[in-house]
Order: C-alpha cells, then sequence, then structure tokens
C-alpha cells in the first residue's frame, strides 16, 4: 500500500498569517468533494478544536462524471465561485494555517485541472488525494471522534465510497470504489438487480465480501447521515444530536420504502434534511442497503466526523492522539464558561471516593460531569438546572453515545438545583440505575460547590469519609467556619441519599 503522510495545514498565502483576536490559532481545511465544497475553520484544543465556521455549497462536481468523464461548465464556475468565497473568508478570519484538499470528482474527471488552476490563481495549495488518502483520513476521523471504534467505516461520497477496518485505535485496510451516491442512478437504471451486482462484484474481487460480520458499519458522509435525520424524524428520536446515532439493517430497509412513498417536498421538510440531500436519499438509502448485505453486518452508527477531522487528527503527535475527547472538550468548555479553570478536576477528585465501584466509563462520565459543574453559574437562577440539561445533552461533544449524554445531564440538572427528579427526556435515553447513580453524584456536586464556593483551597483541605453508616466531611479547625447552613442541608441531602447520617 502507498504510504500516507498527513501534513500540518499549511499557513495561508504562505506566511502564518496574523495570530486570532483571543491569540489562539486557527485552522483551516477547504475540502473540495464530489457532491460538495466545504470550509471548516476550528480552534481551540489540539485534540478537538471548535468549529468556528462552516459553510458549503453544493457544486455537485460529480454529478454526470461517470457519464461525460468530465465535470459540468456550470458546476466548475459554482465550485470556483465557492473557493473564490472561501479563500477570502479565511483571510478574513484570520485563519492561520489553511488546508485545501479535492477528493474523487476532480481527482477522476478529465477537465479537473480546471478547477485546481482555478484555485491555485486564489493563492491555495491543493493537495489531490488518492482513493486510499482518502480512505485512511475517513477512518482517523471516526477514530478521533470514537476512539474504541472497532468495525467499517463506510465513507459515502459524490463520486466514490470508502471502506476502512478500524480498530485499536488504527486503520487497517482500506479500499477506495467509484460508488459515489451521484453515480448510483445510472446504475440503478440499468434494471432490477443491478446495483446488487455491481457491489457484490465490487466488495468480491477486492476480498471484501463477507468481512463485515459481527462488525458495525460507521456511516461517514453527508447522504448517510441525511438517512439517519430521516430515521430520527420518522421515529420521533427525542435528542437531535446524530453522532453516534444507531441503526440497524431492519430501518434501513424501512427507510428505502418510506422514501419510496413519500413526495420531494415532504422529505425536505425533515428537520436538517437539505433539498441537495434530499434528491439522492433513494440512491443513498439503495447502496447501504446492498452493502449491508453483502459486508454481512447488521448494526450501523454514524460518524459526525470523517475526512476533514481525519486530517487534523492524523497529523496530530501520538500523546496528543491519545488524549480522551470527551474530557478534553468538557474541561476546555468549563473553563471558559465556569468561575475557576482548576474547579471541574479538584472537585471529581473530593467526590470520587464516595463512588469507588463505578465502572470506568461511569467514572469517565461523572469526571466529564464535573469538568462542567459550573457552566449554568451565568444563567438566571430560574434556569440554572435546565442550563446543565441543556449542554450535557446538546454540546458538541464526541465519544458519548446518547446513554452518556443523557448521565451527563442528570447529574448536572440535580447538581445546579434540580432535585432529585429526572426531567425529560433522560429516561428515554438512559437506565433508570444510571440515571439513579448521576443523582447522587450531583448531590455530592453540589455539596462540593456550595462549601467550596467553587475555589480549589476548600476542596483540597476537606474531604469526604463514607463508613457505610456515616458520610463524615473532614474540616480542619480553621475551616470550620465554612459549614454554613446551606452546607449542613446539603450535607444531610446527600447523606440520606446514600442512607447514610450526615457527621463533621
Amino acid at each position: 500500500m502507498t504510504a500516507l503522510i498527513f501534513r500540518k495545514p499549511k499557513p495561508v498565502g504562505g506566511p502564518v498569517a496574523p495570530a486570532a483576536a483571543n491569540g489562539a490559532p486557527r485552522t483551516g481545511i477547504i475540502d473540495i468533494g464530489s457532491n460538495s465544497i466545504r470550509l471548516v475553520v476550528y480552534q481551540g484544543p489540539e485534540r478537538l478544536p471548535a468549529t468556528l465556521f462552516n459553510e458549503k455549497v453544493m457544486a455537485g462536481l460529480g454529478r454526470g462524471l461517470a457519464d461525460t468523464g468530465a465535470i459540468a461548465t456550470e458546476a466548475l464556475k459554482v465550485g470556483a465561485d465557492a473557493l473564490a468565497r472561501f479563500a477570502a473568508v479565511a483571510r478574513e478570519m484570520e485563519v492561520t494555517r489553511l488546508r485545501t484538499v479535492a477528493t474523487a470528482a476532480v481527482r477522476d474527471a478529465s477537465n479537473g485541472a480546471v478547477l485546481l488552476d482555478a484555485a491555485r490563481d486564489l493563492g491555495l495549495d491543493v493537495e489531490l488525494l488518492s482513493g486510499e488518502q482518502e480512505a485512511s483520513g475517513a477512518g482517523y476521523g471516526v477514530l478521533s471522534a470514537i476512539p474504541e471504534a472497532d468495525g467499517i467505516v463506510g465513507d459515502l461520497g459524490g463520486g466514490s465510497l470508502e471502506l476502512i477496518r478500524v480498530s485499536n485505535g488504527e486503520v487497517r485496510d482500506r479500499v477506495s470504489f467509484p460508488l459515489g451516491v451521484l453515480r448510483i442512478a445510472a446504475i440503478r437504471n440499468k434494471g432490477p438487480g443491478a446495483l446488487q451486482r455491481v457491489v457484490e462484484h465490487a466488495l468480491r474481487t477486492s476480498g471484501w465480501l463477507g468481512k463485515g460480520k459481527g462488525l458495525p458499519l460507521y456511516l461517514v458522509g453527508g447522504s448517510w447521515r441525511a438517512l439517519a435525520r430521516l430515521d430520527m424524524h420518522v421515529n420521533s428520536y427525542p435528542l437531535p444530536v446524530i453522532h453516534q446515532y444507531a441503526m440497524p439493517r431492519s430501518a434501513i430497509d424501512r427507510l428505502g420504502r418510506t422514501i419510496s412513498h413519500v413526495n420531494k417536498a415532504w422529505l425536505r421538510a425533515v428537520p436538517g434534511l437539505s433539498a441537495g440531500r434530499a434528491a439522492t436519499l433513494g440512491d443513498a438509502d439503495a447502496l447501504l442497503a446492498v452493502l449491508l448485505k453483502h459486508l454481512g453486518t447488521e448494526t450501523t452508527i454514524v460518524s459526525a466526523f470523517g475526512l476533514r477531522e481525519g486530517l487534523l487528527y492524523g497529523a496530530l503527535d501520538p500523546a496528543v492522539r491519545a488524549q480522551d475527547p470527551l474530557i478534553v472538550a468538557t474541561r476546555d468548555e468549563g473553563q471558559r464558561h465556569g468561575r475557576f479553570a482548576e474547579h471541574g478536576d479538584l472537585l471529581d477528585t473530593w467526590i470520587a471516593p464516595l463512588f469507588p465501584r463505578d465502572a470506568p466509563d461511569m467514572a469517565r462520565l461523572r469526571l466529564a460531569a464535573c469538568l462542567l459543574a459550573d457552566v449554568g453559574w451565568r444563567a438566571n437562577p430560574e434556569f440554572r438546572a435546565e442550563r446543565g440539561v441543556e449542554v450535557a445533552l446538546h454540546g458538541n461533544w464526541v465519544a458519548v453515545d446518547a446513554r452518556g449524554r443523557a448521565v451527563m445531564a442528570q447529574a448536572l440538572f440535580t447538581s445546579l438545583g434540580g432535585g432529585t427528579d429526572t426531567p425529560a427526556p433522560l429516561a428515554m435515553l438512559a437506565p433508570a440505575i444510571d440515571l439513579k447513580r448521576a443523582v447522587l453524584w450531583g448531590l455530592a456536586m453540589r455539596l462540593g460547590q456550595r462549601m467550596s464556593g467553587g475555589l480549589a483551597g476548600p476542596l483540597q483541605r476537606t474531604r469526604l469519609i463514607d463508613d457505610g453508616s456515616l458520610l463524615t466531611l473532614k474540616v480542619a479547625p480553621e475551616d470550620r467556619v465554612l459549614y454554613s447552613e446551606t452546607v449542613e442541608r446539603r450535607h444531610g441531602a446527600l447523606a440520606t441519599a446514600l442512607g447514610r447520617k450526615a457527621a463533621v
């Protein structure tokens, strides 16, 4: 296989641009895909920078490519205009480093060089990714957002389909097929069974037939994310977050029937489903149904991260890659919106002795909740608990599923004064036993925050001891004044919930 080199994004226009207003560097990626051209600008922690800007233009460079071998003149114009805007936006945003990549349509088209020349005239240095590089980028994107991913990544673009085996944090085998969503209609028009035969032949000759047995298929690409949006809408799913949304093979078959029986206007009314994606939804579903059958896969999991995030992740140092993206992101959020930067980590250390039996995955969620414990501080006091739920459920987190978000939300709801009840829709997303545990975390967090005033010193000089009958707060004589009536009430509430008596 060809060696893959992941590069740091290049400075805009040669020299490094001025630092952004707050001094933090900004990284941009322009992705020239077969269906859309997109600019995304990131800023924040290396392991999981926040998205500052995200805009796409549905240029349709790959539309008709299978028939003519060339990008249509109108599509070239739309693409060139999009690149001109994105280059200008990157300059105005003082993007420190900008990386521009092109994939299948430009790679395969007889006139792809026309668009590359237009990009160079704008000062953009375009990397023309091979199918193998494109596949690796998608695989690393999934690993960036789901570090424990073990299965096959399927990245559906407009011009190509990449399959990538990922496990143990590494990209393994990978292959690229000319089966992008914009090519599927021409194949299906050849008659019943044509798509089945093409996909089966492609998988058989490449050695991928049946390789998905017992493994999930991680879905990457706008067309397959649009399918997930439709499934969420049809099922009235209570959490409008697509990352790690799971669909069994039976759901894909059912979606195919739904798409064939509704009109385009109904599809366009689905929240989050663009008109451009609605037009190719039937082809995306048909390909996925056939692919699952011949891979032998029964489960799909959607990834919000793909090629662009994979390019960033692939360029990181191994030590940075090894960081937990959920913890990195929640720590950054807590530091930016809380009162004291170190508070979340200290709070988790303070309450952890009460929960020695928490499994590693639950201890991780507890830490994430503690890191977010202060995010409701600036909210209206009447809505702090609701603010906690909103941040946990709807935050731009990765490496956490709906259950994990709900557990974090319950802990924050309780810690921010919402009480021990479970607000909707948490009970629909997580088991009652996990939510009950999160209530206890929330009561402990609430005690720690009130006792310490959110400061480091009191948390470092005091500790909680649970001996099975008493929940004792150990306080030095000089800190006894910290034990106010409010602290006493919160101490008693936690002790009662644990089945203990409070003692100082």
